[in-house]
């Protein structure tokens, strides 16, 4: 659904990018594969985290991150190892811990440059946990806050311009929800239940695909409930803003077949 390794790579880019290596990384040592439980001085295990990072082994390259941290906290490392072992955790699809990390990142240092990146990195986790509509869209919420987030504190930025290009997608999603949810109400003939899922996503979602179909949902909704009135409201803003659409042709036979003295001669 969506384009996972793209992004993937993008992100990948965007951390080696902001996080610059300043030690050197003399030491790459494989011989010990179980890194991640022996000290080691900081050039040597931050080396062995990314030499895992780069050749796939994401799930050792995010725990030896971690150890980064643990073993040498004050270090200068130890504040780049925290941003690389949230992505680590992302490119393993570990989202929970990804956040956690992201979180825990700028729980300790919310002023600095890398900040950006790590609520980017927040906002990507979510959006890819988004499921169909026919599922809970709490995470679905949880994505659409955190590319909030993301554009209200950085704007002009390329997080927040990509941000609002996701959000766009989010919204389509929510918006899909609730057609589903009231297509099946409409079904069962709960007509009032129903118009009030579409009524939320003409007023909450108007600029998504299901717009249309939304106002004719709500012809058929209102019609059905005895409040020509209100049908007509619904198919003159389709015919004002969709006019050529199949939505609309089918609001207006429906509006001449069942309320003709509310169509506009």
């Amino acid at each position: 659904m969506f384009e996972r390794s793209r992004l993937k790579t993008a992100l990948l880019v965007a951390a080696t990018g902001a996080i610059v290596l300043t030690a050197g990384c003399g030491g790459r040592g494989g011989k010990n594969r179980d890194t991640a439980y022996v000290a080691r001085d900081v050039d040597t295990l931050y080396a062995a985290a990314q030499q895992r990072l780069e050749t796939g082994r994401t799930r050792q390259a995010a725990a030896l991150f971690d150890e980064v941290e643990r073993q040498h906290p004050y270090s200068p490392w130890a504040r780049r190892a925290q941003l690389m072992s949230a992505f680590s955790y992302y490119a393993a699809r570990d989202y929970n811990k990804a956040i956690q990390s992201a979180q825990r990142f700028l729980s300790i240092h919310p002023g600095n440059k890398d900040a950006p990146y790590a609520y980017y990195l927040i906002a990507i986790c979510y959006y890819e946990q988004i499921s169909d509509v026919t599922r809970d869209q709490r995470t679905t919420e949880q994505a659409k806050q955190a590319l909030t987030d993301v554009m209200r504190r950085y704007p002009g930025t390329p997080y927040a311009s990509d941000a609002k290009l996701k959000i766009d997608l989010v919204n389509d999603h929510l918006a899909g929800k609730e057609m589903t949810i009231g297509r099946s109400y409409e079904r069962s003939g709960k007509w009032l239940a129903a118009t009030l899922r579409f009524r939320n996503v003409v007023d909450n979602f108007q600029t998504t695909s299901h717009t249309p179909e939304a106002l004719f949902r709500l012809v058929e909704g209102y019609l059905s409930l005895g409040v020509p009135e209100e049908a007509q409201k619904a198919a003159a803003v389709l015919e004002q803003n969709y006019p050529g659409s199949e939505w609309y042709d089918r609001a207006y036979k429906l509006m001449n077949r069942h309320a003709p003295e509310n169509v506009a001669a």
